[in-house]
């Protein structure tokens, strides 16, 4: 089997990839994101392209040229289109009856202003395209408010344009976030840090959290919500209850094997190759 690595940066992650694909004698075929020329109708000579791009446009753009020529993609361009944009996430989930928590859109800074003022304080406002907990900002009142988006106005590009506006939620300082490979929620973790965001790229820490049924339940109606493959799910607790803050298509491990256990790396290959576990 020849399988197709698309990448940007050659990460721990592909690194380890990259190994548990030459343990098993896989002919391996590296496709840099920015090297990359597409005249729509060529095929690569591969039986399956694996995604690791850490450029949104390259990714999605990527893996549709990529279909269109008829290689099959794990993600999907669909798959790395929704999760890339948190409108198109937040979408998908309500439609699939999945818990998030309160969600705003709006076109304008006076119509931001009035869904913050509705949802109430204090409320998150982040950029519809973006990852590693970049560009966030907690808004606790109006003056912060008027400031916060006259500024991300005064940014003027297109993803600053569209104001998404989440609930803030009171985590106690951690988030869990699991790992969904096809039909199983294989590994979870708790991210926890003295700031409010709770990212590891931001200097969270990392520790095993046990998948139980809710864990796994919501985690797989999430993967499925937005069309399944290798994600991973970012969850709030609230109660005793959970609800889905993000779903990421280029999913980050190298903080979660040694952690939960779980040889993440050998579990994508397998699902690349199509091994049933």
């Amino acid at each position: 089997m020849k399988v197709g690595l698309l990448h940007s940066l050659i990460r721990k992650e592909e690194k380890l990839l990259i190994g548990e694909f030459q343990a098993r004698g896989v002919d391996l075929v590296m496709i840099d994101d920015r090297k990359l020329i597409s005249n729509l109708y060529s095929a690569l000579d591969v039986d399956v392209v694996l995604e690791r791009s850490i450029n949104h446009s390259r990714s999605m753009y990527g893996l549709r040229l990529l279909e269109a020529a008829g290689v099959h993609c794990i993600n999907a361009a669909e798959v790395a289109k929704i999760c890339g944009d948190k409108i198109l996430t937040s979408v998908a989930l309500k439609e699939a009856g999945v818990s998030q928590p309160p969600v705003r859109v709006a076109f304008t800074e006076e119509s931001a202003l009035d869904a913050i003022e509705e949802l109430g304080y204090p409320v998150v406002l982040k950029p519809a395209v973006g990852s590693w907990g970049r560009l966030l900002s907690k808004v606790n009142d109006r003056e912060s408010a008027e400031a916060i988006l006259e500024h991300k106005a005064l940014l003027g590009s297109y993803h600053h344009s569209i104001f998404y506006i989440q609930k803030f939620v009171e985590k106690k300082g951690r988030d869990i976030r699991s790992f969904v490979v096809g039909d199983e929620c294989i590994a979870a973790i708790y991210r926890s840090s003295d700031h409010w965001i709770t990212n590891t790229a931001r200097g969270a820490s990392a520790t095993g959290c046990d998948v139980s049924t809710q864990i796994a339940d919501i985690s797989l109606a999430a993967a499925d919500a937005v069309g399944g493959g290798i994600l991973a799910v970012d969850l709030f607790e609230t109660d005793g209850e959970l609800s889905v803050n993000e779903v990421n298509y280029t999913m980050e491990f190298r903080n979660s094997i040694e952690t939960t256990g779980v040889n993440i790396p050998a579990r994508v290959v397998d699902f690349t190759l199509g091994v049933d576990k």
